[in-house]
């Protein structure tokens, strides 16, 4: 137990934190209400930190009333499973419906990435560990790029509050910074790894191997032949685009199964979704920055950014077909995509 002692001592000494939790319990107000916020389809990051908000509140002064909204539907069979065994409502993101509460909290995410589906609504809580690209405010406002998941930051929150943490919410935890460190292979910290030994010895193991090992639904099949059969490979990556698909997760799927591929080191991974083109990035984290590619790509066309193993581009149609000259056929598509990648860097790069 020792090690435990100093590892709860390690998350729980960080000022930042302690001065955050402060500023958070005095937010908090008798009977109040709550509305966390995730952007896309809810992932376990941001829904174990979510959950962890609403606990910490909810043991400062009982609350209410909290509903947790997200703007896309829950798609990834492993992420439904964990929000049913988490016992986790979420609902559609209705901007009206908003203004019924009185604190209105971000996860996983900042304001200017919902674009205007927020009207004037200001949040005043904004927990993040995405890279803050464009300026906006908050009362309190934590935003940690150098975090591998945001549920290491929640896990702190927790400990310093002395927040007693149900089992579930342990669960939920580790299975957060598992999923969002991709097993580590992504960029972490100290902290993260304490966090994840911290949750580790606490939570449902077997549920979260149960979850992990079922992966891919049968109808992604499709996308990994279609990689397969029109990749277009240059030395040591590989970039394909799939046509429309019914979400952003089949990207996400082909994308993490093709980095496996002997001498793949960064993969380039395409969609079109509704009214988005999607574009996924994978690397090893060592000869490519994917977020650093992706924001010198593509930055310009749309919102761009992510970390040196993983990124995400996403840019609206209309600037697409702007950009294509309305022209969206596979071919126009890819070799857009080819070409935006072979931009050179800066000289100071």
């Amino acid at each position: 137990m020792a090690s435990i002692d100093r590892i709860e001592w390690l998350l729980a000494k960080k000022e930042e934190t302690v001065l955050n939790v402060f500023k958070l319990k005095t937010m908090v107000e008798e009977n109040d209400t709550l509305a966390v916020l995730i952007y896309g389809s809810p992932d376990p990051d941001a829904v174990a930190s979510a959950m962890a908000l609403r606990e910490l509140l909810n043991q400062t002064k009982p609350l209410s009333r909290c509903v947790f909204f997200a703007t896309e539907h829950v798609i990834r069979y492993q992420n439904a499973e964990f929000i049913k065994e988490m016992k986790v409502d979420i609902e559609m993101l209705d901007k009206n419906r908003l203004k019924e509460f009185r604190l209105i909290a971000v996860v996983d995410a900042q304001p200017t990435f919902f674009g205007d589906a927020l009207g004037d609504i200001k949040p005043q809580i904004v927990l993040d560990h995405h890279p803050c690209r464009t300026v906006w405010h908050a009362s309190l406002a934590d935003v940690r790029s150098d975090y591998g998941a945001l549920a290491t930051m929640m896990t702190e929150y927790l400990l310093v509050a002395k927040t007693r943490i149900p089992k579930r919410l342990y669960t939920a935890l580790l299975y957060g910074i598992r999923s969002d460190t991709n097993n580590f292979e992504r960029d972490v910290k100290l902290e993260d790894i304490g966090a994840y030994y911290f949750n580790f010895m606490r939570a449902n193991r077997q549920l979260v191997r149960r979850i992990e090992l079922n992966q891919v639904p049968d109808r992604f099949l499709k996308y990994f032949m279609s990689v397969y059969s029109h990749k277009k490979r240059f030395r040591e990556r590989v970039v394909s685009f799939l046509g429309s698909v019914e979400s952003a997760d089949a990207c996400v799927q082909v994308a993490d199964f093709y980095i496996r591929i002997i001498n793949v080191f960064h993969v380039v991974i395409a969609g079109l979704v509704k009214d988005r083109l999607i574009i996924i990035f994978r690397g090893d984290g060592y000869r490519h920055d994917c977020g650093a590619i992706a924001i010198r790509s593509f930055g310009s066309l749309g919102t761009a950014g992510g970390h040196r193993s993983a990124a995400r581009v996403e840019i609206q149609l209309d600037r697409l077909k702007a950009v294509l000259g309305d022209n969206l056929s596979d071919k126009s598509i890819s070799n857009f995509l080819v070409q935006q990648l072979r931009r050179k860097k800066p000289a100071h790069d």
